[in-house]
């Protein structure tokens, strides 16, 4: 596994398909900020919160510019699901592998489980914020808006 980024690194290329077979490409935003969120799994209560909070601040984070991509190893029938059930705007990537979890080196937790990160990447491809909390996944969302209003100035 790579080192965990940091803020002030650069992200490695992201080329990953969601939930509907589309490829996201880092390389294909446009100089938009991108709000990269890593969680452990579909279904469960920490994630559906997580991507409940994304859901209801996704106007907001768009409003400001940004992108916001979710990732996990899940497949795409559950990602489908997940998504759909929760009525989510914004991609759900499949990371086979945790290849892109490992590029950014997000850590597992007790070595186990998937940790639980949200990257604020600014237009230019430059890691902004981090937060890191596997307990509080709703907390996720806020700190990525304020990151971004930050970043707004």
């Amino acid at each position: 596994m790579a080192p965990a980024l940091q803020v002030g690194d650069s992200i490695p290329p992201i080329a990953l398909t969601d939930q509907n077979g589309l490829e996201r490409r880092s390389d294909q935003l446009n100089a938009q900020p991108l709000v990269l969120f890593f969680y452990p799994k579909d279904d469960t209560p920490g994630c559906t919160a997580e991507v409940c909070a994304f859901r209801d601040g996704y106007g907001e984070l768009q409003a400001l510019g940004a992108q916001v991509w979710g990732v996990s190893g899940d497949d795409a029938a559950s990602h489908g699901r997940f998504s759909q059930r929760h009525g989510l705007p914004f991609p759900l990537l499949i990371d086979r592998g945790n290849s892109l979890r490992k590029a950014f080196g997000v850590p597992s937790v007790l070595g186990l489980l998937p940790g639980r990160v949200t990257y604020v990447i600014d237009g230019g491809g430059v890691v902004r914020h981090v937060f890191n909390n596997l307990l509080d996944g709703a907390a996720h969302a806020r700190e990525a808006l304020a990151a971004l209003k930050a970043l707004k100035g």
